[in-house]
C-alpha cells in the first residue's frame, strides 16, 4: 500500500460506526499525483479499497500532500476546499459527513 493508502488507513482507524448507522455510501478519493481509493460505508462498517468505484456518491479530488495535511490536522477539508486544493463531484453535502464518520 502506498503512502496515500497508509494515510487513508489512519482515517479508517478513526471510523465511528455509530455515526454510520443506516448509511450506505461510497466516498471516492481521486488523488491527482498518486493512486485512487474508495471507502464504502455500509451497515455500520467501513471498507477501504484501492481503485475507483463506479457508483461513488461523492468524489473528492486532491493531491497527496493535501490528503496528508487534512489527515494530520494541519489543514481542514473546508480550508482545502476554499483554497481550491480540494474539489468535489457528486453530492457535496456528503463530503461534510466525513468529519462525523471519521472524527480526529
Amino acid at each position: 500500500m502506498s503512502n496515500v493508502g497508509e494515510t487513508l488507513k489512519i482515517m479508517q482507524s478513526r471510523f465511528d460506526p455509530s455515526a454510520a448507522a443506516g448509511l450506505d455510501l461510497v466516498f471516492q478519493f481521486n488523488i491527482t499525483d498518486a493512486e485512487n481509493y474508495h471507502v464504502i460505508i455500509k451497515n455500520g462498517s467501513c471498507d477501504l479499497q484501492p481503485g475507483e468505484h463506479a457508483e461513488a456518491d461523492v468524489t473528492l479530488i486532491m493531491d497527496k500532500k493535501t490528503v496528508k495535511e487534512i489527515m494530520s490536522g494541519e489543514t481542514s477539508g473546508m480550508q482545502a476546499f476554499m483554497s481550491g486544493r480540494l474539489r468535489t463531484e457528486g453530492n457535496m453535502m456528503l463530503a461534510m459527513k466525513l468529519s462525523e464518520l471519521f472524527p480526529s
